[in-house]
């Protein structure tokens, strides 16, 4: 407990150091710093600095219109099912709220085979999650002698609009706050809108340039014969295909319905390829790898398109069937391209495109004569603390003040590496840290006062004093953490801001009072040999 061999003295004063180096941003300016170095400090949340505020909606054509696209995919299937018939030869077209599928095959009657592709369907069409018992999503009808039409009724239309609300709300927080710690808040208003508010944020123009790609990636069969593509390109559209371009391939002609949707993909991440040019790697889930295999081995000598909101990103010939579900993106990219296209596209495919209703930069609503007094006020509080427990612990008392010191250096420094957004719970969570670290040395010294009465020696009265109280300074901090941890994981916006500054803070707190200050008390009590200790 008093042993401080030197790899151990080596690792307090590397963890002191870098809690210096990641908190100087705060109080100098390291613009000319070099590169190893941290630039920006701890930014202020929108209390204290103000930020961007965004009110965005999700309209109702586009959700119904994707969910039926989604639809359109497990129809596909269906109807090409050959385990009690024939495959259903048909084409599909979804049309905002509604979905016509036309059957292409007829028998030797002439008569389509609507009744039992209409029954292929209902058997996938089950009730949505929170909807009616033995309800059905969608509305399946005949609408002719060769055309069924699919629609959405209006109570899963209410429930679609919840579901994509929800997920928006939370694609939008991957996008903009990905680490979880800029405190941003996100705030449902009605049944299709939101509100932004993101604070230390100055320019509302990036975030919706963030925000406005839709983030659906597909992967499509392509049709790059010349002629097909000369009739698109006159107006006359293959059925069941769209045309569309990319940077590097020009106009191809793609299904409609995708191999492969943004769903199947399990993680994204920027890399580099043979040439160490910036590429996009991608990995699919085991649905997704499981598809990926069955089309390739289907369509070998085709080429496929990986689709990016509607721009082909490459379209590669497909040689054999490709197992395993990993995937790469190669192209013209600088770095930061690579890097927000992997953002994009692990955060998810949004359920509609954004549409930004209104857009402000907010000024704080704390003013400079406000902050500048809640500091002041900060700082005689802290002073106070100080002159307590010199006055109360003598020496010990001011081992504790340095050791507080390097907690608030620590915390800041914890802070700056998260890229974190102070605000003012973040600061409540400060303040509370800085209570429970003097409290910790408070237990300490009062149990080392109590064995220097019962007669022991300084050294063995240290060592006790320390031993004792680890029991209780470890049950209050690990409830404390425990809880943070849950504000942390269920809380959002200052919840959840207030919650890592205070796991931050306990973690430094029980370093600074139960490893800095025992160092240095230890290092008087070596060096000077006293025989007793005031306190």
């Amino acid at each position: 407990m008093l042993q401080f061999p030197p790899w151990k003295v080596a690792l307090i004063l590397l963890t002191l150091a870098w809690g210096v180096v990641m908190a100087l941003p705060n109080i100098v300016n390291m613009s000319g710093a070099p590169g190893f170095m941290p630039r920006n400090g701890v930014n202020l949340g929108l209390d204290l600095r103000g930020g961007v505020y965004l009110e965005m909606e999700i309209r109702s054509e586009d959700v119904l219109s994707g969910r039926l696209d989604v639809f359109a995919r497990e129809v596909r299937t269906a109807l090409a099912r050959t385990d009690t018939a024939e495959p259903v030869a048909h084409l599909a077209e979804v049309s905002g709220r509604t979905m016509t599928i036309r059957l292409t095959r007829a028998d030797e009657a002439g008569n389509f085979p609507v009744s039992d592709a209409i029954s292929r369907i209902d058997r996938i069409n089950g009730p949505m999650e929170g909807g009616l018992a033995g309800g059905k999503t969608f509305e399946v009808s005949p609408a002719g002698p060769d055309s069924i039409v699919i629609s959405v009724p209006p109570n899963s239309e209410n429930l679609m609009m919840a579901d994509a609300l929800a997920k928006t709300e939370t694609i939008v927080r991957r996008r903009v706050d990905p680490d979880g710690v800029a405190e941003i808040s996100i705030t449902p208003s009605g049944t299709s809108r939101m509100v932004l508010e993101a604070p230390g944020e100055p320019d509302p123009e990036r975030l919706k340039a963030l925000l406005s790609r839709d983030g659906r990636m597909t992967f499509n069969i392509v049709d790059d014969s010349a002629s097909s593509i000369a009739a698109a390109e006159a107006g006359v559209v293959k059925p069941g295909f769209r045309l569309l371009s990319g940077p590097s391939t020009g106009p191809l002609l793609v299904r409609s319905i995708p191999e492969i949707v943004g769903s199947d993909i399990a993680n994204a991440s920027q890399g580099n390829d043979e040439a160490n040019r910036p590429q996009i790697n991608f990995r699919l889930n085991s649905n997704g790898a499981r598809k990926f295999f069955e089309t390739t081995r289907a369509n070998t000598n085709k080429r496929f398109a990986i689709v990016l909101d509607d721009s082909i990103m490459s379209a590669p010939n497909i040689n054999e069937p490709i197992p395993g579900g990993n995937v790469r993106i190669t192209g013209d990219f600088t770095m930061e391209e690579a890097q927000d296209l992997a953002a994009i596209i692990s955060a998810g495919e949004m359920p509609a495109k954004l549409q930004f209703l209104d857009q402000r930069t907010v000024s704080a609503t704390l003013g400079e004569d406000s902050i500048n007094s809640g500091i002041r006020a900060s700082v005689i509080g802290i002073a106070l603390v100080a002159v307590f427990m010199i006055l109360a612990y003598n020496l010990l008392g001011i081992f504790a003040v340095l050791s507080l010191a390097a907690n608030i250096v620590l915390i800041f420094g914890g802070l700056s590496g998260l890229g974190a957004t102070l605000t003012l719970p973040g600061i409540a969570g400060i303040i509370l840290t800085i209570g429970m670290a003097v409290d910790a040395n408070v237990l300490v010294f009062e149990r080392i006062r109590e064995e220097q009465r019962s007669g022991r020696s300084l050294l063995t009265a240290i060592q006790a004093g320390y031993e004792r109280a680890l029991s209780t300074i470890l049950d209050a901090n690990i409830t404390t953490l425990i809880a943070a941890a849950i504000l942390y994981l269920l809380g959002s916006g200052p919840v959840k801001g207030f919650a890592a500054t205070l796991g931050i803070g306990i973690i430094t707190s029980v370093f600074t009072a139960f490893v800095i200050t025992r160092w240095l008390t230890v290092m008087w009590v070596k060096a000077f040999r006293p025989k007793t200790l005031a306190v």
